[in-house]
């Protein structure tokens, strides 16, 4: 259901099932980790309504809660501090996680740790969190100017895409304003595009740009 990725590193899919609702991934030689991405691998969605908290635990130093993931925010990319702290007030670093780190001389192997919970306890935590330790996503805005969402570029983008696709089956020079085009062909955009969604998120369209 979920996947990692150290920078510089292989892919790691040796999800670790604790429990029904925890899972982890040990991270060898964690104090060479500076950014870490974690995903879900498209295969298992999160039931309705619910979603995870992901967790950094550091055996000696303690641990960071890093960020959330959801069926609506698939991935993202989490910067670790170099400090680590008590949780907040209303959150906690589950046992399955703290039991499970381990550290040698030199060398550390740290737990991400993912807790699927109801969204709303999710949201909650989240919420919990100092603005200045929410982590980045695999979009991020600046810290210091956020940009408002405009719907008007994500249909732009979305209808570029269309675009796009059609123009890949009837060609560039036969679209035009009185072009007719199948509805079956609109149809299988449309799947290939949710398709899309679902797996990858929205980020292929940024890359339309």
């Amino acid at each position: 259901m979920f996947g990692c990725c150290v920078a510089g590193r292989l892919l790691q899919t040796n999800l670790q099932q604790v429990d029904e609702t925890h899972a982890l991934f040990e991270i060898p030689a964690a104090e060479k980790v500076n950014h870490i991405c974690v995903f879900l691998l498209g295969t298992i969605p999160f039931p309705d309504g619910y979603g995870c908290t992901v967790h950094f635990f550091w055996p000696g130093k303690g641990s960071q809660v890093l960020g959330m993931l959801s069926n609506e925010k698939p991935s993202a990319i989490f910067r670790l501090r170099s400090t680590f702290s008590t949780p907040a007030s209303g959150m906690s670093t589950p046992s399955a996680f703290t039991s499970a780190a381990s550290s040698t001389t030199g060398a550390v192997t740290a737990i991400l740790g993912l807790a699927v919970e109801p969204l709303e306890t999710v949201l909650a935590q989240m919420a919990a969190l100092p603005a200045h330790t929410i982590n980045s996503t695999l979009n991020p805005v600046s810290s210091s100017v956020a940009r408002p969402f405009d719907p008007t570029i994500l249909a732009e983008r979305i209808a570029k895409h269309l675009f796009n696709y059609v123009s890949g089956f009837v060609g560039m020079d036969n679209v035009g304003p009185d072009s007719l085009i199948p509805v079956g062909l609109v149809a299988r955009w449309y799947e290939n595009f949710t398709s899309k969604l679902k797996t990858a998120g929205s980020g292929f369209l940024e890359r339309l740009e």
